[in-house]
Formats: C-alpha cells, structure tokens, sequence
C-alpha cells in the first residue's frame, strides 16, 4: 500500500503540479504487483538512474543483470522513456527508481508497469523528516538526496528487501552484502565530513549549475547556491544572476562549479559578471556529478566513487585538504 500511494502521489503531481502535456490520465486502481523469479537464473532489473542501479549491483550480486535507462550525462529531470527503455521495463522482474519527483517525465510508464510488476522507489525507507522540501518547489521534497550518503544508505535497505522478497532463497545474501555496502558508506560519509571541514570556514560556499547540492551542504556543513532551481526546467533570470553577482563580489567568492550533466552557461554568466565588476572567478578543474554518474567502467561511474569526486573536488576547489586521488585513491587525474 506504502509504495501504491507513492505511485499514485507521483502521478497526481506530474498531472497537477507540473505540465501535463506528456502524461496520460490513468485510472486510480494501479495496484501493486507482487513477482516470483527463477532461483536458477539472473534476476532482471531495471534501473533508472546510476546512482540507483549501482546500489542495486552492490546489493543482488551476481543474481541480478541490471539494465540501467539515464547513463552517464544524463539529466533525468528532462528524460522521457523510449521505446526501448519501455522494453527493457517490460521484461524487468523488478524496477527500481529513486523517486521524490526526481524522474518526473517517466511517471505515466513507471505508473503502468506497477500493475504487473514491482515498482520500487528506493527512497521510501528514509524518514520525511530527513527530507528537505524548499520553499520554491511547490510543496515537493527535494530528490537529490544521494548528496548526502548516510541518507542514501538507507536506500540500500529498501533494495535488499524487495529482492529478498521475489528470491526467498538468496535473501541472507542480500542482507549481508546491504550491510556490508552500508559500512564502506558511513566511511564515504566521514571521509566528506573531514575533508570539507578543513574548508576556511568562510571559503564555504559552494555555487554550482542547479540546486541539486543541497543535502551535501547540510550533510557537509557547506552553504549552497544553485544559479537554476531543484529542477532544470527551470532558467535562471537575469535579476537572479545580477544577484548571485552580487554574492560573489560582496563575499570574495574565488571558485564556483559546473556539473556534469547541466549546461554550464549560467555558470558563465555569473564568471563574466563578476569579471566586469573587477572580481576574478575561477570555474573549478573538475566538473561535480549531480544528476548523474561518470562513464561507465570508471570509478567515477560508482556511486561511491561519484560523491569521491565532489567531497575531494570541493574540499581542494575551495582552498581546503583532500588527498588528490580521493577516498580510496581511485580519482582519475
């Protein structure tokens, strides 16, 4: 019932809340479908976003063969689902998708493929009262709470129990391989809280390309600012840029940042008008992974190896200390 009125909820704000031009009114009895799977055989899953998948990797095993939709520069905010995508959903045991909004333009498929199969948000085990909900986003949580790993571990949890639940037999596995995973993330987490807090105390201000780095400033005790809004529907108008102008000069902002999977022009936009007002800005060496992972096959395109790269790239860009390669000494240079 739990995960029906998530569904349910998502499809009522992507019709109401949002523009439904590109969503289909459904009937209101999706019903969650409960599946069964071959011990024998790999189960398949479906994935939405990197950092979702990969916890799913980390959890089943060699007993899934995970297919993941959004890939590396990928901004799932804006993403609809294709064809194959649809394909790969339908012949999914289980879908895994992170949820809070976050996969907003996905809701209609994700809402059909819940009556005949499980359709898991991963976020539904962290405690509301962990969740930001900011003002400008129209009553809705925040979605981008894996930027802050000790509530993204929870995550971790929902996925061992929905696998335990269609393959009864490998559920210990799945516990023991969540716990194990969820040790290595409290040490990410301390890792972030060390290195950020060598940051001077008034150097800690982190501008970046969309406000997508909020729970890693209250995880990380960092003040954020994003030149566009939660989502990246949404633009930056000249007054807000004029303003965050002002910021910059009145506060000696030296460093700002570009993410991975946004188009940086705002952030340009904020170096130019600093730069006419005689205030040198230099755009971070590395671009931070926001909405989406590094390629695959890279370390970066781990989860822990994509908050690896954020943690070191801030705490270094900012004037603090972190080891060059990072946490585990993985960082490409």
């Amino acid at each position: 019932m739990k995960r029906f009125l998530s569904l349910a909820l998502l499809l009522f704000a992507a019709t109401f809340g949002c523009d439904s031009s590109d969503e289909t009114s459904l009937p209101s009895d999706v019903n969650r479908a409960t599946a069964t799977v071959d011990p024998d055989s790999p189960i398949a899953v479906t994935a939405t976003v990197g950092m979702v998948a990969d916890l799913v990797r980390s959890v089943g095993g060699d007993r899934v063969n995970v297919t993941q939709i959004c890939g590396s520069g990928v901004d799932p905010h804006l993403y609809k689902a294709t064809r194959d995508d649809v394909a790969a959903m339908m012949r999914a045991d289980v879908i895994f998708y992170s949820g809070l909004m976050l996969e907003g333009k996905m809701t209609d498929t994700l809402v059909k493929m819940a009556r005949n199969k499980p359709v898991v948000a991963v976020t539904e085990a962290i405690d509301p009262t962990a969740l930001l909900e900011p003002d400008d986003f129209a009553g809705h949580y925040d979605p981008h709470v894996w930027m802050d790993v000790s509530a993204w571990s929870k995550c971790a949890t929902v996925i061992a129990d929905e696998l335990a639940a269609i393959d009864p037999p490998s559920a210990s596995a799945y516990q023991e391989r969540a716990a194990a995973l969820q040790e290595q993330l409290a040490e990410l987490h301390a890792y972030g809280k060390r290195v950020i807090a060598t940051i001077p105390k008034d150097r800690r201000i982190l501008v970046t390309s969309h406000d997508a780095f909020n729970y890693f400033g209250r995880a990380y005790d960092l003040e954020v600012i994003g030149v566009q809004g939660i989502s990246t529907e949404s633009e930056a108008g000249l007054q807000q840029i004029n303003e965050l102008v002002d910021l910059l000069v009145n506060k000696k902002v030296k460093s700002v940042f570009v993410e991975s999977s946004v188009p940086r022009k705002s952030i340009d936009s904020l170096v130019e008008g600093a730069r006419s007002r005689g205030h040198e800005v230099r755009v971070g060496d590395k671009e931070l992974f926001s909405d989406a992972m590094g390629a695959s096959g890279t370390y970066e395109g781990t989860y822990i190896g994509m908050l690896d790269h954020n943690m070191t790239a801030v705490a270094r860009g900012l004037g603090g200390e972190a080891p060059e390669k990072g946490f585990q000494g993985k960082l490409s240079p």
